[in-house]
């Protein structure tokens, strides 16, 4: 009996995989690096960043042909989650839908994220 496959711990849309895309052909990086540090007025902020390789004990993720490594100390708080890229008349950003965000500040910069219960 062949393995199931793992679910992601993150996923893109497709505007988002594009948008991506995109950025790395412009820059010839090879991963999207994305965690989440502690600030803000809500506690915590996502980060995103553009690297040519992964650290030591980052979680590795492929989706939509792109390359995702997730911090480590991220992984539990980001299990689940889609990135979205949103294009409107006043912005244009990248959006976490986190399942495990259980708030915002008004300004959406910052969230409040509880690490996800292991079954």
């Amino acid at each position: 009996m062949a393995a199931r496959e793992r679910p992601k711990a993150v996923t893109l849309t497709d505007a988002a995989a594009e948008r991506v895309k995109s950025i790395m052909a412009q820059r010839g990086t090879g991963f999207l690096r994305v965690g989440v540090k502690n600030g803000g007025c809500a506690g915590m902020e996502y980060e995103m960043d553009y690297v040519e390789a992964p650290e030591a004990l980052d979680e590795r993720v492929e989706d939509k042909g792109v390359e995702i490594v997730l911090e480590s100390k991220a992984l539990l708080f980001l299990l689940g989650t889609q990135i979205d890229y949103e294009v409107t008349p006043l912005h244009a950003k990248f959006v976490f839908n986190n399942p495990n965000q259980t708030d915002a500040c008004g300004c959406g910069e910052s969230v409040t994220i509880i690490p996800a219960k292991l079954d």
